[in-house]
């Protein structure tokens, strides 16, 4: 027998695949589980705009992409997002090393996107200093201006900001939690 919750989810995933067929979704997103708890993939026809960490409220993140980006967002599957998924999962199992997924950087500009295009290059288990960064990107002395790319990393894991230290090898802090960062610093050494 056929529930209403069952015809609800049946129509709302048939509505998302009208809105995604005649074009009609600017940001899809879709939510996935981690080690560390919930997190969410959001894409544009770009790439990945922005990951949600399980310490990130969903709503507030969703708002932020509507009067930034465009508010014609839905949960809805788009490839780049089933791959973001597994790209996520060999990398919390310890099988990935390097994320290969179009990015779209809109959400980044200025200084904080020269910062975190520098990031990207930090290879899987090796760290850098915020000082060391800003170096990178140009600006030694912007050292908290590097931070402040951190803190604002839309495409944390991806890009990765846990792998950013205080000067001095501190862990410093992280949007997911002392604690993830650590975690994810520990997985990285282990599967190097």
């Amino acid at each position: 027998m056929t529930t209403f919750d069952d015809r609800l989810t049946r129509s709302v995933e048939s509505f998302s695949r009208a809105a995604a067929d005649a074009e009609l979704i600017d940001v899809a997103y879709e939510r996935h589980d981690s080690p560390f708890g919930p997190m969410f993939a959001c894409a544009t026809a770009a790439g990945v705009i922005r990951i949600g960490l399980p310490a990130d409220d969903e709503d507030a993140v969703l708002d932020e992409l509507a009067a930034k980006v465009s508010p014609r967002i839905l949960r809805a599957t788009r490839p780049v997002l089933t791959d973001t998924r597994r790209a996520l999962d060999r990398y919390f199992n310890g099988t990935l090393h390097q994320f290969d997924l179009p990015l779209d950087w809109r959400l980044s500009q200025g200084f904080r996107a020269e910062v975190l295009h520098e990031l990207a290059a930090v290879p899987y288990g090796e760290t850098v200093t915020y000082a060391e960064l800003a170096a990178r990107a140009g600006r030694p002395a912007a050292v908290r201006a590097a931070g402040s790319a951190m803190a604002t990393n839309p495409l944390p894991i991806v890009v990765p900001c846990h792998r950013v230290l205080r000067t001095g090898g501190a862990v410093g802090s992280y949007r997911g939690g002392v604690a993830m960062k650590q975690q994810l610093l520990a997985l990285e050494h282990a599967n190097t």
